[in-house]
C-alpha cells in the first residue's frame, strides 16, 4: 500500500523552541519536518501544526509554523482530544449565496460534499508522549496514520523506539521523509518532481 497524495493530510506535532533543544537529533528532525511541510505546500496537501502549552514551551519553529495552514494550541498531550479531528474532518460546507427560504426545499441545491482525506502523515515531538497519544486517538477515529520516523524526536532513543514499537503494533505505518515525498509524487513525470527533489538534495 502506497500513500495517496489526494487522501493525505500532514500534521506536525510540537516542534517548539523550548522543547527542541532537548532532542538528540534536533537539527535532522526539524529539517525533515520542514521538508515535509514544503513538499505538502508544493503538492497541495493540507498541513497543520500543534503546540503544547506554548506559554511554557514556546511557539513552533517560525519557518515550520509559516508553512502550516493552522496551528492548534493544546493542553492535552493528544491533539485529537483538543480539536484536531474536527480540523481533519471539517463539516459539510454551507450553501453559498441566497437565503435558504428563497426557494422551496425541493428546488434548493444540496451543499457540496467536502472531499474527505482519511490519511494523516504524522511527525513530531516527543514521539513517546504527544505524537504517540495523538496517533493512537486518530487510529481510534478510524483515520489511517503514517508516522514519519526520521522527523520524530524524543529526549532518549529508548523512549522514541518504544513509541515506534507501540505505534506499529497499533496499526500505524512507519515511514521516512523520502518515502513520503516519493510516494506522493509516484513518478519522475510529476510536474513538481524537480521542486520536491530539490528539497532532498
Amino acid at each position: 500500500m502506497l500513500l495517496d497524495l489526494t487522501d493525505s493530510q500532514l500534521v506536525l506535532v510540537d516542534y517548539q523552541e523550548r522543547l527542541m533543544p532537548a532532542m538528540p537529533e534536533r537539527e535532522l528532525v526539524l529539517a525533515n519536518a520542514l521538508r515535509l511541510a514544503r513538499a505538502a505546500r508544493l503538492l497541495g496537501v493540507p498541513a497543520f501544526g500543534t503546540e503544547q502549552n506554548p506559554e511554557k514551551l514556546g511557539a513552533n519553529d517560525p519557518a515550520l509554523r509559516e508553512l502550516c495552514q493552522r496551528t492548534l494550541t493544546k493542553m492535552s498531550f493528544s491533539a485529537a482530544s483538543d480539536g484536531l479531528v474536527e480540523w481533519l474532518r471539517p463539516p459539510a460546507r454551507q450553501q453559498a449565496g441566497g437565503n435558504a427560504r428563497s426557494l422551496p426545499r425541493h428546488l434548493q441545491k444540496p451543499a457540496a460534499p467536502v472531499a474527505e482525506r482519511n490519511t494523516v502523515v504524522l511527525a513530531g515531538c516527543e514521539a513517546h508522549v504527544c505524537l504517540l497519544q495523538t496517533a493512537l486517538e486518530l487510529v481510534e477515529q478510524e483515520i489511517d496514520v503514517w508516522v514519519v520516523t526520521d522527523a520524530c524526536g524524543s529526549r532518549t532513543e529508548r523512549n522514541r523506539d518504544a513509541a515506534f514499537d507501540r505505534l506499529a503494533g497499533a496499526g500505524c505505518e512507519l515511514t521516512t521523509t523520502e518515502m513520503v515525498l516519493f510516494e506522493w509524487l509516484r513518478s519522475a513525470e510529476h510536474p513538481s518532481f524537480r521542486d520536491v527533489q530539490a528539497l532532498i538534495k
